[in-house]
């Protein structure tokens, strides 16, 4: 018997964004928060260096707006840059009501201490020692569980959207525990599921990041924009025990160095801005430096720093450092690029609105134009912040005119039985996120590109015939969604014949004079072959 849920408002995720709006809308909503496992195993908790955002005197909008429009190699939507850096201090006003504890200059300070990352041309980034994400997360999450308005349930994986008469009423949803499909039915949606970048072999991110959002929004008939811009942090860090741990950007905007295996420091030879380049310069910088010199990392020195300097604002990654044996006080890390950010996304307003009324998608699922071809460091959970409170605003005003979902037809398992060839989902997912990284990773070709489509092809017509004879399961469809997600990668990194921000092209090593954003739309997609492959 399928199992139906009713609210007011369902917010698939739960992470930064997610939880903001559903904070916001307590007042007037009955919310359902769905989460794959716990509220905090998302993206957010592991982000380590800020929050950019206009905080003092000698820093202002249109410096901010500059800083993100030149990282974003002029695809940047100027108006949605400038509206999210317009919010940023009230975003930081907000959190801080909700309890966020951010580092001070000194005990008992009322000054925030900012720090500086690549990119910018000013110290504007608050953040909470080297552990931003967790206190965001951890507060957020506390309010989330107080709030007698907010039914949480963790352990729920997002199926399918529901779509009827051209409106999402709903979501079919996994229950892990039972193994059954349920129904969740609200007068609004809100996908806040994050990126898709375990499509990639290395990355930074937890495993949940898998385009469910995304896929699942393709799939009802949204649009999605620029999905070729995938961010490759530069530096993860670089050990066989060590899995995604992400090594912040802060520690080069404190003055960290970043030496190649030779013991050479590097990055002035590739940018004038050395290691406070944006990501995407020093990305290719480490990765042509590693294939330069036939080495399997570089590493990033901070060691010139005092102990209590690096105790103070770096303890996290001391800490696991020294849990791996590497004295950060004594001797440099081993870093490497990682998938790290989905910079396009399912296309929205500045209300968070998809082309689907009643669908909304915020957070780095969706597509807002702020980031252009590369996403200025600590912009992210910045727009996070400032789009919750948007789609916010716009669901409570909307909320009492919209009508009760009719129920939708139940889960149909009657016709599929239990796998016992789960090889073929762990196989498939291991093909895919190497042929990811080989093919349509940090500098890509045209044939690469071509020989990662015909093999998404293959791949997806193998998940769909399982997907169709087997209950489905958590693996199953995040192998589904990253399938489909990056298909939409390949095929939008395919239309772009140049080089911008993070797309580096070695068919189009040239920027062309006027910049357009790649938009798929899914009555034109047909999938299909390509025959001529070398």
């Amino acid at each position: 018997m399928t199992h139906y849920h009713s609210h007011d408002v369902l917010v698939i995720g739960s992470g930064a964004a997610g939880l903001t709006l559903a904070l916001q809308l307590t007042d007037t909503a009955r919310i359902a928060v769905i989460s794959k496992g716990e509220l905090n195993a998302g993206s957010t908790y592991w982000a380590q260096g800020g929050i950019a955002a206009v905080l003092h005197d000698g820093d202002s909008v249109d410096a901010h707006v500059a800083d993100t429009l030149v990282a974003g190699a002029q695809l940047c939507h100027e108006d949605s840059v400038r509206f999210t850096v317009k919010n940023s201090s009230d975003s930081i006003k907000w959190l801080l009501s909700q309890g966020v504890k951010f580092s001070r200059y000194e005990h008992g300070s009322n000054a925030f201490h900012l720090t500086r990352e690549g990119g910018h041309s000013q110290r504007r980034i608050i953040h909470a020692a080297d552990a931003t994400g967790r206190e965001v997360s951890n507060t957020l999450t506390a309010r989330a569980k107080e709030n007698p308005n907010i039914e949480i349930f963790t352990g729920h994986v997002a199926v399918d959207l529901i779509i009827d008469q051209h409106r999402c009423h709903g979501a079919y949803v996994l229950n892990r525990d039972s193994g059954h499909v349920e129904l969740f039915h609200a007068k609004a949606i809100v996908l806040a599921t994050g990126g898709a970048n375990k499509a990639y072999l290395y990355t930074s991110n937890p495993d949940g990041a898998s385009g469910d959002g995304i896929a699942m929004a393709w799939r009802a008939g949204c649009r999605v924009a620029n999905m070729e811009f995938n961010q490759f942090h530069p530096t993860c860090l670089y050990h066989p025990k060590a899995k995604s741990f992400l090594i912040t950007e802060a520690i080069r905007g404190e003055g960290g160095r970043l030496i190649s295996a030779n013991g050479e420091r590097f990055m002035f030879r590739y940018d004038e801005r050395g290691e406070l380049a944006p990501r995407d310069v020093v990305a290719r910088a480490i990765d042509h430096e590693m294939k330069r010199l036939g080495s399997d990392c570089v590493y990033l020195d901070i060691s010139h720093k005092s102990p209590d300097f690096l105790l103070e604002h770096f303890p996290t990654i001391k800490a696991r450092c020294l849990e791996l044996g590497i004295d950060i006080t004594r001797e440099a890390i081993p870093v490497v690029p990682a998938a790290h950010y989905t910079c396009g996304g399912i296309m929205v307003d500045r209300r968070g609105q998809t082309d689907i009324p009643g669908l909304y998608a915020i957070g780095e699922t969706a597509f807002t134009g702020l980031h252009g071809a590369n996403r200025l460091a600590s912009n992210s959970l910045l727009e996070c912040f400032v789009y919750a409170t948007s789609a916010a605003a716009d669901i409570r005003l909307r909320l009492p005119s919209l009508p009760a979902p009719d129920i939708a037809l139940p889960w149909d398992e009657s016709q599929v039985t239990d796998s016992d060839e789960d090889v073929v989902i762990s196989h498939n997912w291991d093909e895919l996120r190497r042929f990811m990284w080989d093919y349509v990773g940090i500098v890509r070709t045209n044939k690469r590109l071509k020989r990662a489509l015909n093999r998404a092809a293959l791949l997806q017509q193998e998940i769909d015939e399982y997907y169709s004879n087997y209950k489905v399961s958590n693996d199953l469809l995040e192998l589904r969604n990253l399938a489909m997600v990056a298909e939409l990668i390949i095929r939008s990194a395919m239309q772009r014949t140049e080089s911008r921000g993070l797309h580096y092209t070695l068919d189009y090593p040239e920027q062309r004079e006027v910049a357009e954003d790649t938009i798929l739309t899914p009555e034109n997609y047909k999938p299909q072959l390509i025959s001529a492959i070398i």
